[in-house]
C-alpha cells in the first residue's frame, strides 16, 4: 500500500460571545475544505485534484488570549483525520471510501494549510482583533485526477493521465461580525492555478464565497458555494476523446470540452463541527460535511460522464480533529 497523502477539511475553534478575548477575526478563517487522497491504488489519486471543491467552511483555531500586548493573531497548529465517500474521478458514478488527513496552522500572524495535495501560505499577516482580514499568497498543487485505478472498463481503456504540477496564487477577504453575532463570518476568495508540468498545459480558477457561524461554544456550522473555471487544454486532457481513444474504449469521439474556456463545475457545501471537550477552541472536535457538485455542460456531455458517469457529484465525510 502506498503511504497516504490525503486531506480532510477541518479546522478548529472559534471565539464565542462568552470568550474574554475580543478578537473574533483571530479564529474565523473561512478556509475549510474537504478533499482526500486514495492510497489504495497503484498510483495516487486525490479528490481535491479531481476538482471536488475543497471550500466547505469550518472555523479556524482561536484560543483565548491572555497577552494584551500581542500584535499578531495567536499561533496554533491543527491536525485532523477522517474518511470520505467520493466519486472515483470527477464525473464518475462509481464511489469509494478514502482516508484523509489535514494540517493547518499559524506562526507570527502567517497562516498556512494543506488542501488535498495543495500547499498554500498567506503572506498577509493577521493582526490580533481585526474584523476585516485580507489574504494573498502562493499555492502549489499536484492534480492527479484519473491517475489511479478506474473500475469502469471503458474509462480505464482511455489510459491513465499523468500528474499535473500547478502553481498559482490566491486572494481573498473575510469580515467577522455580519448577521448572527460578533463572531459569524463571510468570506470571498479566488484561486488561480497554471499547469507548469506540460500535462494539460492550461489553467483553472475558482471564486468561492463562504459563510460560517457558531451555534454555541460547542457547535459551529458553515456553508460555501463556488464555480470552477477551466481553460481549453484542461477540457481536452481530461474530458475529450479522440478517434484512437474511441476505438480503444468503445466510447464515442468527443471534442466539446476543449473548444473553449468554460465553467466546468458548480458546488454547494455544508459542514459542521462539534467540540467533544465542550469548547471549540481546544481539544478534540468531531467534523462532518456534505457537498453537491454539478459539472458544466461541456464536461457533462463528455462520454466519460454522460455515458458511463454522472454530472451530479456528491461527497460525504466525517472525522476527528485536534488543536494545539
Amino acid at each position: 500500500m502506498r503511504p497516504l497523502i490525503s486531506f480532510f477539511a477541518a479546522a478548529l475553534a472559534i471565539g464565542p460571545a462568552s470568550a474574554e478575548e475580543t478578537s473574533p477575526a483571530d479564529g474565523l478563517e473561512a478556509e475549510a475544505t474537504i478533499a482526500a487522497a486514495n492510497g489504495f491504488d497503484d498510483a495516487p489519486r486525490y479528490l481535491q485534484d479531481s476538482d471536488i471543491d475543497e471550500n466547505i467552511l469550518l472555523p479556524a483555531a482561536r484560543p483565548d488570549d491572555d497577552d494584551p500586548e500581542r500584535t499578531w493573531s495567536r499561533d496554533y497548529f491543527a491536525v485532523a483525520a477522517g474518511v470520505l465517500s467520493t466519486p472515483e474521478y470527477n464525473g464518475a458514478d462509481d464511489r469509494r471510501l478514502v482516508p484523509a488527513i489535514y494540517l493547518r496552522g499559524r506562526i507570527s500572524g502567517y497562516s498556512f494549510s494543506t488542501r488535498g495535495t495543495n500547499f498554500q501560505v498567506d503572506l498577509i499577516r493577521q493582526r490580533r482583533g481585526q474584523k476585516t482580514d485580507f489574504k494573498f499568497g502562493p499555492i502549489i498543487s499536484l492534480r492527479s485526477d484519473r491517475t489511479g485505478k478506474i473500475d469502469d472498463p471503458q474509462v480505464a481503456a482511455l489510459g491513465k493521465r499523468k500528474i499535473a504540477v500547478e502553481t498559482g496564487l490566491f486572494a481573498g477577504v473575510s469580515h467577522t461580525g455580519v448577521i448572527t453575532s460578533a463572531y459569524d463570518q463571510i468570506a470571498f476568495r479566488v484561486v488561480a492555478l497554471k499547469d507548469i508540468s506540460g500535462r494539460h498545459g492550461s489553467w483553472a480558477a475558482s471564486p468561492t464565497i463562504d459563510y460560517g457561524t457558531p451555534l454555541s461554544k460547542r457547535a459551529y456550522v458553515g456553508v460555501s458555494a463556488s464555480v470552477n473555471f477551466y481553460g481549453k487544454g484542461f477540457g481536452r486532457y481530461y474530458y475529450d476523446i479522440d478517434p484512437a481513444d474511441s476505438a480503444a474504449s468503445g466510447l464515442p469521439v468527443y471534442d466539446g470540452a476543449g473548444k473553449k474556456a468554460t465553467a466546468g463545475k458548480y458546488t454547494l457545501g455544508i459542514a459542521g463541527a462539534y467540540a467533544l471537550s465542550g469548547d471549540l477552541r481546544k481539544g478534540f472536535v468531531l467534523l462532518g460535511g456534505a457537498q453537491y457538485g454539478r459539472l458544466g455542460k461541456g464536461f457533462a456531455r463528455s462520454p466519460i460522464v454522460a455515458d458511463v458517469g454522472d454530472a451530479d457529484q456528491w461527497l460525504f465525510g466525517g472525522g476527528l480533529a485536534y488543536q494545539f
